[in-house]
């Protein structure tokens, strides 16, 4: 059955939000994992996930194991800092990596397929993406329109090839949300990726290496959000 709006009723309107998983997760993954946020965003922000372009090798998988068609089992990521091992360490320090033009381009496909997006989000690695796109754009990059970014347990990347990324202040209204007790991303990596932008919105919450979500969290992705919304 049809639903029917009362005339003269305004529509309110919903932001679209581009979301970006973790490495070694994929784009169903990070659905589920943003299942308590979605749910509070409701009304407000709907997520688009999508997945990575690199399959990321697991090294204590016996050959042919698993379901080669389960996207579940698939662990994707947005670059390697160790293209001969095909592995990422955000600690690393590298004068090369690999797979990053690969992913920016998948991440223009889904602008260009799924969009138009009001905001992009990601989450670890996918912050850390999200922030260089953020450069991009305000650089002038044609494949990435967008208003906000919304950055969880991001960092800056210590891949040589991405220092250019970080020259400027990104001027992208942004909100960077970290964890006071995360083990994988510490809290002191987020703030030297939140010093890279201007006039950010800093959420801290005290847990750790996930999107918190909880009431007290609500009230800031919110406010943050509305202004986006008028």
């Amino acid at each position: 059955m049809a639903a029917t709006e009362t005339p003269g009723a305004a529509q309110k309107r919903v932001l679209r939000v581009l979301a970006l998983h973790g490495y070694r997760q994929n784009e169903r993954s990070f659905w589920e994992r943003t299942g308590a946020l979605r749910k509070r965003l409701r009304g407000r922000a709907d997520l688009i996930t999508f997945s990575a372009p690199l399959l990321v090798p697991d090294p204590d998988a016996e050959p042919g194991a698993g379901d080669p068609d389960s996207l579940q089992d698939e662990s994707r990521g947005w670059w390697f800092s160790n293209p001969e091992q095909n592995s990422f360490d955000a600690m690393e320090e590298s004068k090369t990596c690999s797979g990053l033009e690969a992913s920016l381009d998948t991440v223009a496909k889904a602008f260009s397929e799924l969009g138009p997006f009001d905001g992009i989000l990601g989450f670890s690695q996918g912050a850390a993406l999200v922030a260089i796109i953020c450069a991009l754009k305000q650089q002038g990059d044609p494949r990435f329109h967008f208003d906000f970014a919304i950055l969880v347990a991001g960092f800056k990347s210590l891949s040589t090839d991405h220092a250019k990324h970080y020259q400027q202040p990104i001027t992208v209204p942004s909100l960077h949300v970290i964890g006071e007790t995360d083990r994988v991303i510490s809290a002191a990596m987020s703030q030297e990726l939140v010093s890279h932008f201007e006039n950010p919105v800093i959420l801290m919450h005290s847990g750790g290496h996930y999107v918190p979500a909880c009431a007290p969290q609500k009230k800031v992705y919110w406010e943050f959000l509305d202004k986006f919304l008028t």
